[in-house]
């Protein structure tokens, strides 16, 4: 069965213990205990996963205590709730799953998020930034470019005038969550992709079309 977080217990006021169970004065206190330190252990997620939220069930193995002092290995398996719009290094932590010592407190174990690299998008903050390629002729002409969302719509964007390399169009509201419905912006980024070669026929068409540049030492 998958783990859940443990609950945290404290003494009933009403009901404190006995006289009888608490040390007697005057004598000495037994060591405290000492923690291990904490087990930290990657838990990598795609930008869809962060985006959406998911369920990690990871499996950790342990030494416990088994007869006759002796230890065993014991093989755990740890939910882990991915909440929507979380960041890479986001850490959850389940006190005391390490290896069980005698004479030493378990270590928690510590899962913290990486985010895997996605070949189109890239976040920033809140913002997602979506890299679209461009034919030249749609830069200069303008077209509608459709740009696939991390949950699977897709989003028709208008492309009107020149569009430089590197420039962006803004899609507000399509980034990473923020909480209460709250989202980050989509960036759609262009890479204008221009042709390999042109024939002469094809330059001197383009020489007729396009504006002449600025002369040499014109602003």
């Amino acid at each position: 069965m998958p783990s859940r977080h443990p609950a945290v217990l404290a003494w009933p006021r009403r009901n404190p213990p006995s006289p009888s169970a608490c040390p007697q004065a005057g004598a000495a206190a037994p060591p405290a205990l000492k923690k291990d330190a904490a087990i930290e252990v990657p838990l990598h997620c795609t930008l869809e996963e962060l985006y959406q939220g998911t369920t990690k069930r990871m499996r950790v193995d342990r030494a416990v205590p088994i007869a006759d002092s002796a230890t065993g290995r014991r093989s755990e398996v740890l939910t882990v709730q991915v909440m929507p719009g979380w960041r890479a290094g986001t850490r959850v932590t389940f006190p005391e799953k390490g290896d069980v010592r005698p004479g030493r407190i378990p270590a928690d174990v510590v899962f913290v998020v990486k985010e895997r690299p996605h070949p189109s998008y890239v976040r920033d903050g809140a913002d997602l930034v979506y890299t679209h390629r461009l034919a030249l002729v749609d830069a200069l002409c303008g077209c509608t470019a459709l740009v696939p969302t991390l949950d699977g719509r897709e989003l028709a964007l208008s492309v009107q005038g020149v569009v430089a390399q590197g420039a962006e169009r803004l899609i507000p509201g399509e980034g990473m969550p923020l909480g209460a419905g709250a989202r980050g912006n989509l960036r759609v980024r262009f890479d204008v992709q221009f042709p390999p070669a042109l024939d002469a026929g094809a330059r001197e068409m383009l020489r007729a079309a396009l504006p002449p540049g600025p002369l040499e030492g014109e602003a």
